[in-house]
């Protein structure tokens, strides 16, 4: 039986209101250290459990797992989690300390009162360590400004991002007789490149003195193969990363795809064309982003039916299919194709809250701007998946748009480091911006 820490040497970790959004479960991720939840960080729940969104599931989660372990003890005094190995948690309710945040920040609200009752803890507990813990870099900043340590709460997110997987190597040095072989069977064995064994899909350029060629590693046949470059819906791709992209897109042994890379690399462009070239193989071909709200006004606000409040979101989407259809003449048949698929809903432009809930099967299914999502979200996503579905997500983890997600937490990153090694998953980081000269000249220098 594991001991107890000494109640002096336990921490307290205070949670806010956006950890408990961000995962229910993070309660139960303190070890033995103690918890504490102001009573505001409840009010603010209760405001949070209608609704179909994330959020308002791990509100409802939270608050049921509350109710679960209190019993008929008041949860105003510490009362122990379940398991052995966990501390204690207490909802505290007296939120006004000595040196009064609203006074100092001249304003009551929310954030403020939690922060009190931090400051209150500290006041009471002078012998323990108290730690806010916040996904709201803003309220950690307000904290250490009253001389009160936050943190970020770190469970899940990934360590070093720079070290993040990006689907390729280059591997310099090669022998010439490999190369050639590449090209006259296809194949070469890893031993050919004195490599040890990759990661399943990862791809390769590889270099000899004379010659160059595009590899994948196979999983299933354990051999290195080669990868031809080819113009998939008339959109030839235009560096060694677009043709590894499209590979994965169209290899069918492949049911999840990430792409991830900066404005104009091509991610969303590559997805829709490689998923248009195999709608004979599904029955419906799904686009979908997640929608961010600007200045916090939920899309039911926003004036018209459906389809006029979503549209604003989703243009990058339909300019993207636009180009794709602007490859072929007006009166040719590929051109009328699109429109009709649009028509009979074969195609469908979608956010992202309307495919919650639903089972997706004999459907390829691109999430766009995937970096907005949370782990939990992408992971709901993904276990809607039935027979015959591939799903793609693209992205760009240093665009966040939503406030309590970072290059380090949000659901795109923690996909690409947790599924590497599977062999049903591709991955391919797009460097190279090809949206034009202009476009490339802003990513540079400004």
């Amino acid at each position: 039986m594991a001991k107890s820490k000494p109640a002096s040497s336990r921490k307290i970790f205070v949670l806010d209101t956006s950890v408990i959004l961000y995962n229910h479960n993070a309660i139960n991720n303190f070890d033995d250290n103690d918890v504490a939840i102001p009573i505001t960080v409840l009010e603010e729940l209760d405001n949070f459990k209608k609704g179909n969104n994330t959020k308002n599931f791990e509100a409802r989660e939270f608050i049921r797992f509350l109710d679960g372990i209190s019993g008929t003890t008041a949860i105003t005094r510490w009362r122990r989690l379940n398991g052995p190995e966990k501390g204690s948690f207490k909802v505290v309710m007296n939120e006004h300390s000595k040196k009064d945040v609203r006074v100092v920040f001249g304003e009551d609200k929310a954030d403020h009162r939690i922060l009190n009752a931090a400051l209150k803890l500290k006041e009471d507990y002078p012998d323990r360590k108290v730690i806010l813990v916040s996904k709201d870099i803003n309220l950690r900043l307000k904290a250490k400004a009253l001389n009160l340590q936050a943190e970020d709460f770190e469970t899940g997110k990934i360590k070093n991002i720079d070290s993040l997987y990006i689907g390729k190597s280059e591997v310099p040095n090669v022998e010439n007789i490999v190369i050639e072989k590449l090209y006259s069977s296809g194949f070469c064995e890893l031993a050919d490149l004195k490599i040890e064994k990759p990661l399943s899909n990862q791809y390769f350029i590889l270099k000899s003195e004379r010659a160059s060629a595009l590899a994948f590693y196979n999983p299933v046949t354990g051999r290195v193969e080669r990868v031809e470059k080819r113009a998939v819906s008339r959109i030839m791709p235009r560096n060694a990363e677009q043709v590894f992209a499209l590979h994965a897109l169209l290899n069918p042994e492949v049911k999840l795809v990430t792409l991830q890379g900066v404005a104009g690399t091509g991610k969303t462009l590559l997805a829709l064309a490689g998923a248009w070239e195999q709608r004979r193989n599904f029955k419906q071909i799904y686009l979908a982003r997640p929608i961010v709200p600007l200045s916090n006004k939920d899309i039911g606000f926003l004036p018209g039916d459906i389809h006029q409040k979503i549209n604003p979101y989703m243009e990058p989407l339909w300019d993207n299919l636009k180009f794709i259809q602007n490859q072929y003449g007006e009166q040719d048949q590929e051109y009328r194709r699109i429109n009709e698929a649009i028509e009979s809903e074969k195609l469908m432009i979608t956010p992202l809250a309307y495919i919650r809930g639903r089972s997706i099967s004999n459907v390829i299914f691109i999430v766009d701007e995937a970096q907005n999502l949370t782990p939990h979200e992408v992971k709901t996503i993904i276990t809607r998946a039935g027979e015959n579905t591939k799903i793609i997500f693209t992205g760009d983890i240093y665009q966040i748009d939503t406030p309590y997600l970072d290059s380090q937490s949000n659901g795109l990153s923690v996909l690409i480091d947790r599924l590497k090694q599977s062999e049903i998953y591709a991955h391919i980081r797009l460097e190279k911006g090809e949206r034009s000269e202009l476009a490339n000249l802003a990513n540079d220098l400004l």
